[in-house]
């Protein structure tokens, strides 16, 4: 007979070996499948990996986006409310940003005021949005798995409705965009050559911040009582409607401004075709990194490469699903790592 039971401690060396190994066995299982279905598995690992190495613009572009949406989703996750809405919060950031860029006075649409202003909006846009789902939780108790989903795709027809219809540029050419965003509301490049953009500086900044604020402040340590035990929450006076709002509040709104910051500095304008996915890419990132700010940095870095191989495998006729499915099965692995680590799975003789 197999009985399990829950661990009333997790040993720290399972809390850091858990995510390595998780990773390890993801990379052997997807070798395995790629081999199976005659794919060059050598050849797609060093792809991917190598291809990284060169283009480390590239993946630290996708990791920028990715360090705050999953900030975002660890400060939610953190009192063990799953917002899963991080894709439709950055759109509403996203149309936030353009809103502001595209109809801002004239006498603002070259001020060095503008990107701030639309980082703003966004963050207002992204955390109004969550409040939806953290409104209906602390109010109601809805389930917030269902309702932050489901939002996801009522932003993304939103952005639709937009880009066809009312907002679609008179430049566009019969394409589904918005005209190009004003210079003064582009993020620059760090360098001549390459797409790395100074949003790099506001997500080691953010980082930073959530470190402290997560760890060292009164909010953070309410945050992870009520995270680890309601009850225990209730009894020490702590508000855990107040504390939803917050944290979903703050959670979309980091969602919207990561959405600012890559519209403004790699789109310049709005359409339908922008990789909002990388909202769901967002929750891998924080499952391996254990909710730790810092270590969410590291981990983006990694998943930026995985984003950026979808775009790169093609090119050397390798599918681009490849990326995907290593995804997935790191997905799968973290989970069910996890599992075990807060599990004991015993065999019992009857």
């Amino acid at each position: 007979m197999i009985k399990v039971e829950k661990r009333l401690e997790t040993p720290k060396y399972l809390l850091i070996l858990t995510p390595i190994v998780s990773v390890l066995v993801a990379l052997m299982f997807s070798a395995i499948l790629l081999l199976v279905t005659g794919e060059d598995a050598a050849r797609a690992m060093n792809t991917i990996f190598g291809g990284s190495l060169i283009n480390w613009q590239e993946v630290l572009v996708n990791s920028v986006t990715l360090m705050i949406l999953s900030i975002g989703v660890a400060v939610a996750f953190k009192m063990v409310v799953w917002n899963i809405g991080a894709a439709g919060q950055m759109m509403i950031g996203m149309i936030c940003a353009a809103g502001v860029a595209l109809f801002a006075p004239i006498a603002l649409r070259d001020s060095i005021f503008l990107i701030p202003i639309m980082a703003v909006a966004a963050v207002i846009g992204g955390g109004l949005w969550a409040l939806i789902s953290g409104g209906a939780k602390a109010i109601w108790n809805v389930n917030e798995v269902i309702t932050s989903l489901l939002l996801n795709y009522v932003a993304l027809y939103i952005l639709q409705f937009l880009v066809f219809g009312p907002w679609k540029g008179v430049t566009s050419s019969g394409f589904p965009q918005t005209d190009p965003f004003p210079a003064a509301a582009k993020i620059p490049a760090i360098f001549e050559t390459g797409r790395l953009h100074y949003g790099l500086f506001v997500a080691l900044a953010i980082i930073i911040i959530f470190y402290f604020l997560l760890n060292k402040s009164r909010w953070g340590y309410e945050i992870r009582v009520i995270g680890e035990g309601r009850n225990v929450a209730r009894y020490g006076g702590m508000s855990l409607s107040k504390n939803i709002i917050i944290a979903m509040f703050i959670s979309g709104g980091l969602a919207g401004l990561a959405g600012a910051i890559h519209v403004s500095a790699l789109e310049g304008r709005l359409s339908p075709h922008m990789n909002t996915d990388i909202g769901y890419t967002a929750i891998i990132v924080v499952w391996l990194s254990r909710l730790h700010p810092l270590v969410i940095g590291i981990v983006s870095v990694f998943m930026g490469a995985l984003l950026f191989a979808e775009t790169n495998l093609p090119a050397a006729g390798i599918p681009s699903e490849i990326a995907k499915l290593l995804q997935g099965s790191i997905l799968f692995f973290v989970i069910a790592g996890d599992f075990f680590s807060r599990y004991k799975v015993k065999y019992v003789k009857e």
